[in-house]
């Protein structure tokens, strides 16, 4: 995972624009709106925000998805905390890229990181119910199912975790004496 860079902008745009990656989540955007929005604004308009990576392959650093974490609005439905703002990892994958794994890595990469930094609290994956192929990777990290809610027009899966239980196990102690 790295930073968004202007060689990205068409992985960008396609991640928006394919109506199979798009389909739980508000349908395809038109092309044409996606690449003047990232022509008058750049890559920073998804770049500068924190907690967005762009999940790149390691071998030719080509943008493969993108992975978000950051505060869920307290506006939106669904939540552990009554005061809502927790922690909420999403991410999005080109088509190319689904079913290997890249998900899976990203998130416990950056759940990882987030778990060294930041003190325990609950972490959120959110998806549509309908959505059968993001269901079962967001029950693999440790997740546990925590709620459904209506939001855009759809029922929507919660489950949580605590940030804690990704935190990289402390190395055993070596006694040299």
């Amino acid at each position: 995972m790295r930073r968004a860079h202007d060689a990205d902008t068409s992985g960008l745009v396609e991640l928006r624009t394919d109506p199979e990656v798009r389909a739980h989540l508000g349908g395809p955007q038109p092309r044409d709106a996606v690449e003047g929005y990232f022509a008058a604004h750049g890559v920073g308009a998804f770049a500068d925000k924190p907690g967005a990576y762009v999940i790149a392959d390691r071998a030719t650093d080509r943008c493969r998805g993108v992975l978000v974490l950051d505060r869920r609005s307290a506006q939106l439905p669904g939540r552990v905390d009554p005061a809502g703002g927790e922690l909420e990892l999403s991410y999005v994958l080109r088509r190319a890229d689904w079913g290997a794994g890249v998900a899976f890595e990203a998130a416990s990469a950056a759940l990882r990181a987030a778990a060294e930094e930041l003190p325990d609290q609950p972490v959120l994956v959110v998806t549509q119910a309908a959505n059968v192929r993001a269901v079962s990777p967001a029950a693999r990290p440790g997740f546990r199912p925590a709620a459904s809610v209506e939001a855009y027009g759809a029922e929507q899966l919660l489950a949580a975790a605590d940030l804690q239980v990704f935190k990289a196990p402390d190395p055993p102690h070596v006694n040299h004496g």
